[in-house]
């Protein structure tokens, strides 16, 4: 997985934490499974565009993109 899509995914839990949410219940906010959530946050798979902003919609973020 590049390391663009961890340090994403490492950003999604931390977001997730600091708003209270459990796995389970960003899962139902997104519309997924909780074992869908949890294989993405242990980097077993990769998100899907449309799923990646169903998770920031449901945390209240947005994604930034930074051209380097």
């Amino acid at each position: 997985m590049p390391d663009e899509c961890v340090a994403l995914i490492d950003q999604i839990i931390e977001e997730r934490h600091r708003v209270g949410m459990t796995q389970a219940q960003l899962a139902k906010a997104c519309g997924l499974t909780q074992s869908v959530v949890a294989r993405i946050e242990s980097k077993r798979a990769r998100p899907q565009i449309d799923t990646l902003y169903k998770i920031l919609a449901a945390l209240g973020c947005t994604l930034q993109v930074v051209h380097t």
